[in-house]
């Protein structure tokens, strides 16, 4: 056969071959510009990082990898997600999300829960609830989110009754009952840590309390449900729900591995809903 016979029937072969594919249904080896880079998840400093470094290790053995960024503002992350810079976020409650969305418009969905970073009633005067006398002082957070936060927390301990309509939304106006004439007072949070010295009992976040050096599950007379309505979410792009990292992420997240981390390094003060 001369060369450029060779050449003819070289052409033809590679033609039937690419008909026969497209006949079968079967596709060609991916090219790797059609393959997923790392997913990139939004994270803030602290808790919502440190669990996330363990779901990228868990989900780097399955197979996902994932490249955790870390931003100092949360504020910063949703507007983040919704810009396509990053593929996922971690580190706001689903009440929070919810107002951003709304406030800002982001085509953003919730496809997971993550963890409960729980607000708990603190007291340097009792050991227990069943201590509280009549009349006694509680200070809560005085920012509508932290005022209706502790006053469900309140409720949920029997110490008080508030409006069903409230809802998430509850200030102290919504208050219907009080069984023990107590007299609540709502401060700033900065200035929550230090009301301990006078009051009964003060309900703090998370945070507040964790910079005090107070945690939940060792300092606490009571603190929330892991299922509180204020667990944190994870969240992605609405148009990126039905994408498979999306499961494979959610998945590395509820693993044992990630069940085991959380209970041993933050001893039930990060509470897990799932």
């Amino acid at each position: 056969m001369t060369l450029r016979g060779y050449m003819r029937a070289t052409i033809a072969a590679a033609l039937l071959g690419g008909a026969a594919i497209a006949a079968y249904g079967v596709q060609p080896e991916a090219r790797s510009s059609d393959i997923k880079a790392a997913v990139k998840v939004g994270v803030t400093r602290g808790t919502h990082a440190e669990i996330m470094a363990e779901v990228r290790r868990v989900a780097t053995s399955r197979g996902l990898d994932i490249d955790v960024v870390t931003f100092d503002d949360g504020a910063r992350i949703d507007a983040a997600l919704a810009a396509h810079r990053i593929d996922a976020a971690s580190f706001e409650d689903g009440p929070a999300f919810a107002a951003s969305r709304e406030k800002h418009g982001y085509a953003l969905s919730e496809v997971a829960t993550t963890v409960t970073l729980p607000m708990a009633l603190y007291s340097r005067k009792l050991t227990s609830l069943t201590q509280i006398q009549r009349g006694a002082t509680i200070v809560i957070p005085a920012d509508r989110d932290g005022m209706a936060r502790a006053l469900i927390l309140l409720q949920n301990y029997t110490l008080l009754t508030f409006n069903d309509r409230a809802g998430l939304h509850a200030t102290l106006r919504d208050v219907t009952a009080n069984r023990l004439n107590l007299k609540l007072r709502a401060l700033p949070r900065e200035r929550l840590v230090t009301a301990l010295n006078d009051a009964a009992v003060v309900v703090i976040d998370s945070a507040s309390a964790q910079r005090a050096g107070l945690y939940p599950a060792r300092d606490s007379i009571g603190m929330e449900d892991a299922r509180s309505p204020y667990a944190g979410v994870l969240t992605v792009r609405d148009a990126d729900r039905g994408q498979p990292w999306v499961a494979q992420l959610v998945a590395a997240y509820h693993s044992d591995d990630v069940a085991h981390f959380i209970l041993t390094h933050y001893q039930d003060s990060v509470r897990r809903p799932w």
